[in-house]
């Protein structure tokens, strides 16, 4: 059995499930190779990119080209006919991409120009966006010889979107590797709160900013500090400023995984204050909220998506309506005030976690959904 993996950027600094999964594969044995449709663009990148070591091959060129006689063939296209060359020399038995966007349109194409199946997992964007295309993302579920995604929530989803394709649709869990993430010891630094995530609408660092205004006007003591780059950034920073608390809040800017997971050592709480943004977009299940469990920091989250799924209320975190700030601000204060039921819950997360999210399992899971596609074509070539 090999897999080509079909990426639109390889590695980025906000992927480190597909780093994580690609460990996964290469302890296990499989043989990968890497086709990413572009170059990545940022400077940082996680250590353990480093430790894949799969072949990589990054597809040029940009815009559509024109030969004479012939009709414009895109981008998409032409990366399609290099990949479907190259799968064939290296004998590939299946493709798999991550995200229901480019990489899963050129993967559809190499398979329709080599009959190689495919398989994609689906996150949260490239399903839920405005700006997704439902009947091509149809067409891509059905073309597949399965879908995988990372929440019942988007089974659930899906299969209403496709329910032609609901047997195809199957959620693995993004998984963890467990031994690299200790449990958080009990000496954190006091009443201090962690938020990580891109600035953007989604991940509600709006309401969190406003729960640490309500906070500060309650006299309550607290620290928060936001680890993360993007375009509200400008806008964060103002409305830290306008409220006085500079010394309240920090924004700490894009950071590398080994000093996100320091600080969640360190933290008293971690908060994912996930909200619908207006184009629709919205968290999955946010890595970095399975890592802070794992860790064992008590968490609060939002009743977005799939995060229900591990943050139980008042059982594995506690959960709030997404955009409610009173709330927000009110659990923040029981962490605080309640620090032997916090740790009870942030027990039970980890136990959760370990149950659901382990990464050597997780990745099993996917190799079967791999090994499944590669058997149908050896029987197809024997036939």
């Amino acid at each position: 059995m090999r897999v080509a993996y079909i990426l639109k950027r390889y590695p980025r600094l906000s992927e480190t499930f597909i780093v994580s999964e690609l460990l996964a594969h290469q302890a296990a044995g499989l043989e990968v190779d890497i086709f990413a449709l572009r170059r990545p663009t940022e400077r940082q990148r996680q250590p353990e990119a480093s430790e894949v070591h799969y072949p990589v091959t990054y597809l040029e060129g940009s815009g559509p080209s024109l030969t004479v006689g012939r009709p414009i063939e895109s981008r998409e296209h032409r990366q399609a006919r290099d990949i479907a060359r190259m799968v064939q020399t290296r004998r590939i038995t299946h493709l798999h991409a991550h995200f229901g966007t480019s990489a899963t349109t050129v993967a559809r194409l190499v398979s329709r120009m080599t009959g190689i199946p495919y398989s994609f997992t689906a996150h949260a964007k490239d399903i839920y966006h405005e700006s997704v295309d439902h009947t091509d993302l149809i067409a891509k579920i059905s073309g597949a010889n399965q879908v995988v995604t990372v929440s019942d929530y988007n089974v659930r989803y899906l299969t209403h979107l496709a329910p032609a394709s609901a047997g195809l649709i199957v959620r693995i869990y993004n998984g963890l590797d467990l031994t690299a993430i200790p449990r958080a010891s009990m000496h954190r630094t006091p009443r201090t709160i962690l938020a990580v995530g891109r600035l953007v609408e989604k991940k509600g660092f709006t309401d969190l900013i406003d729960a640490c205004v309500m906070l500060a006007a309650q006299q309550v003591t607290f620290r928060c500090e936001i680890i993360g780059t993007g375009p509200l950034e400008s806008a964060l920073h103002q409305q830290i400023a306008t409220h006085g608390l500079e010394n309240h809040i920090r924004l700490l800017g894009a950071r590398p995984r080994p000093f996100v997971l320091e600080q969640m050592r360190r933290a008293s709480t971690f908060v994912a204050p996930c909200v619908v943004a207006g184009s629709g977009d919205r968290d999955g299940l946010p890595t970095v909220l399975l890592e802070a469990m794992a860790m064992g920091v008590p968490c609060i989250s939002t009743r977005v998506t799939g995060i229900p799924e591990i943050v139980r209320h008042e059982h594995t975190g506690l959960l709030v309506s997404p955009g409610d700030v009173r709330a927000l601000a009110e659990s923040i204060t029981a962490v605080f005030r309640q620090p032997a039921g916090a740790s009870r819950r942030a027990r039970s997360a980890r136990e959760l976690i370990e149950s659901e999210f382990d990464l050597a399992y997780n990745g099993a899971r996917l190799r079967d959904v791999f090994h499944a596609s590669s058997c149908l074509t050896s029987t197809a070539e024997v036939a």
